[in-house]
């Protein structure tokens, strides 16, 4: 037997055909799922590469502004004094 680990639903899958790197999806929740252990079967949400660029890249960028406003506050303290 083997749940979502989003939902817990019980999934129809035949154990003995999955391989580890096996993509499933959720009938219940719709999740995408990659099984990452065969014995015992582990399944885990799949990590699409694409979105974690993505959130890096947003990351970079929150950094650059936070560097920024970091430089206008020391500058208009500067101004104040």
């Amino acid at each position: 037997m083997v749940n979502c680990p989003i939902c817990d639903a019980v999934m129809d899958v035949e154990e003995e055909e999955l391989d580890e790197g096996d993509d499933l999806t959720c009938e219940e929740c719709g999740a995408s799922l990659t099984v990452v252990g065969k014995n015992p079967i582990e399944i885990e949400p799949t990590v699409d590469e694409d979105e974690d660029e993505d959130e890096d890249e947003d990351d970079d960028e929150d950094d650059e502004d936070d560097e920024e406003e970091d430089e206008d506050e020391k500058e208009e303290d500067d101004d104040w004094k």
